[in-house]
């Protein structure tokens, strides 16, 4: 008997039709610490002063997701941007763990729901509201999914090592920015939501799933905590988002080998 939404119907079997695993070859020569930025303007950036190739590429219909190897403090990092709602950024993130990644930490911009979070505010969440699709097709229907406790953790240290002023809390994963209603935002607030965003639910879902320890950095961009919706410019503060990305970066590295110190 089918249950009266298919969304529910979650299926553990471990194999599926396209398993990435066996249709995607691991590749040495990609780092495994894993930086997925959202921050386009900051990659073409670093790509052209640093003069990057891609050690490998994807494709879709949208076009080529490439990953890079990035050096950092005598070390590598593979960095890439997995495109934006959670479909395409669980799917880049599948390809770029079958490719050898072995840890991986995000960092983008959301929405901010609480009025103390002024622009460029960082956040680290320790727990997404699952209001997209794309996770509960990796776990079992539930309202939150959490990341990796050592990512978190290791999230922490890294801003607190660079006095990084930060919060902790739950964001908003949506599939739909056009119908974040004012309703909506009062009731997501009411959880106790700081941000709303699309993709942390897939990410640490499907990080889960695969076993790979995976945090996320999001800072406070637009604001959504008033009556009515403010830009406040986020797109431009460069700045702010190219820190982020070095800070995501030290990160996936120290949370590397924190799983390569844990006991077998």
């Amino acid at each position: 008997m089918p249950l009266p939404y298919p969304i529910l119907e979650f299926d553990p079997q471990r194999e599926a039709m396209i398993e990435p695993g066996k249709v995607i070859a691991p590749q040495p020569e990609m780092p495994q610490a894993c930086v997925a930025c959202f921050f386009q303007d900051v990659i073409t950036d670093l790509v052209r002063r640093e003069h990057l190739e891609p050690v490998a590429v994807s494709r879709s219909e949208k076009g080529i997701h490439p990953f890079y190897a990035v050096p950092l403090d005598g070390q590598t990092f593979t960095l890439f941007h997995p495109g934006v709602g959670a479909p395409l950024a669980a799917g880049v993130l599948e390809e770029a763990i079958a490719r050898g990644c072995r840890v991986g930490v995000a960092c983008g911009g959301a929405g901010a729901l609480d009025e103390q979070l002024t622009m460029g505010h960082v956040v680290i969440p320790t727990a997404a509201l699952r209001d997209e699709g794309t996770s509960y097709h990796y776990l079992p229907p539930a309202r939150e999914v959490a990341p990796d406790p050592r990512a978190v953790a290791v999230l922490e240290a890294t801003l607190r090592r660079h006095a990084v002023p930060y919060v902790r809390g739950k964001t908003w994963t949506t599939d739909a920015f056009y119908r974040e209603t004012p309703g909506k935002v009062r009731r997501r607030r009411a959880e106790g939501c700081l941000t709303v965003e699309m993709e942390a639910a897939a990410f640490f879902a499907v990080a889960q799933f695969r076993g790979v320890p995976f945090g996320q950095y999001l800072y406070a961009g637009d604001d959504l905590s008033g009556e009515a919706w403010d830009m406040r410019g986020w797109r431009d503060h460069t700045a702010v988002r190219e820190k982020l990305l070095w800070l995501a970066a030290e990160a996936s590295l120290r949370l590397l080998q924190v799983l390569n110190e844990a006991p077998a």
